[in-house]
C-alpha cells in the first residue's frame, strides 16, 4: 500500500530540508548527497525516496548514475501556500512599527 506523502511532513525533517538546499543549485547523485551527512547511506536514500515521492525532487538518469534535482514547481506550491501568512505577519509588523514611531515622537 503506497500512502501519499505530504509535502509539509517531508520538509518538517531538517535532513530533508538540508538535502533540498544541497540540490537547489545543482543536480547531485545519491552518493554525493550522502557525503554531506554523518548518517548511513540507506538513511539518506530513505530521505531521497520521501522527497521524490512527494515530488520535491526529481530523478534524472545519466548513464549509470541517477541525479536528483529540485522540482521548482512543487516548491512554488509550498511558497504559494505560505505567502498569505507572510503577508499577514508583514502587515502586523508594519502596524507595530507605525505605533512605535508615533510613540517615539511623543516622547
Amino acid at each position: 500500500m503506497n500512502l501519499r506523502r505530504d509535502v509539509f511532513q517531508a520538509i518538517a525533517d531538517p535532513t530533508r530540508r538540508a538535502i533540498l538546499l544541497l540540490v537547489a543549485s545543482q543536480s547531485l547523485t545519491a552518493g554525493a548527497i550522502a557525503a554531506n551527512f554523518d548518517t548511513a547511506r540507506p538513511t539518506v536514500s530513505k530521505h531521497l525516496q520521501i522527497l521524490t515521492e512527494c515530488e520535491l525532487l526529481q530523478q534524472q538518469q545519466n548513464g549509470r548514475e541517477v541525479y536528483y534535482h529540485l522540482n521548482a514547481g512543487k516548491m512554488k506550491e509550498i511558497a504559494d501556500f505560505i505567502e498569505p501568512f507572510r503577508l499577514l505577519w508583514e502587515n502586523r509588523f508594519n502596524k507595530l512599527e507605525n505605533i512605535m514611531k508615533k510613540y517615539k515622537t511623543k516622547k
